[in-house]
């Protein structure tokens, strides 16, 4: 079998056969039990493919799994493999500064905070997933959290807008 370098752990890894058919965007899921490729997504658009593949791999990190995914996909009329986490990496941002008592983001353990912070979490996680980051590693974790830690929910959308636009997403 084929072997490919994995960007985000540097290890080498089996890769997955090219699908079957007409090219178009698929996600490949590699599962370690059995040991074989399962086409997990595909559409003749990248955006659902790319948002599939993010809320796969977060489910997949959440039950413990190990993630090997490849992303195929149409390249001047023929099949081509991508780089999964070939997206752009973001801009180095300054440190947020710690926000005041009493702001949002910092009531206490209440039903409505905690609400508030699962949404504020969601539009963050949604605006990763279509500028194609989908695979986050623990410090990637680390600076949602803060953000969402010291963000309000406007703020986030904001930047999730961001995210959409630099990856050629339209915005929504």
């Amino acid at each position: 079998m084929e072997t490919r370098q994995d960007s985000q752990t540097g290890q080498s890894r089996p890769r997955s056969p090219q699908p079957l058919g007409a090219p178009r965007w698929v996600a490949m899921f590699h599962d370690p039990s059995s040991d074989s490729w399962r086409p997990a997504a595909e559409s003749p658009d990248r955006t659902p493919v790319l948002y599939a593949m993010g809320e796969m791999t977060q489910v997949k990190r959440a039950r413990g799994e190990e993630v090997a995914v490849d992303l195929w996909g149409p390249k001047e009329g023929e099949w081509h493999l991508f780089d999964p986490a070939g997206a752009p990496a973001p801009a180095p941002t300054p440190a947020l500064a710690p926000v005041a008592a009493g702001s949002p983001g910092t009531a206490g353990p209440t039903k409505l905070a905690e609400r508030m912070e699962d949404r504020r979490h969601q539009v963050l996680m949604a605006g990763l997933s279509k500028a194609g980051l989908y695979d986050l590693t623990p410090d990637d974790i680390a600076a949602v959290q803060a953000l969402v830690d010291r963000a309000d929910e406007t703020t986030l959308r904001q930047v999730a807008h961001w995210l959409a636009v630099a990856a050629g997403q339209p915005a929504g």
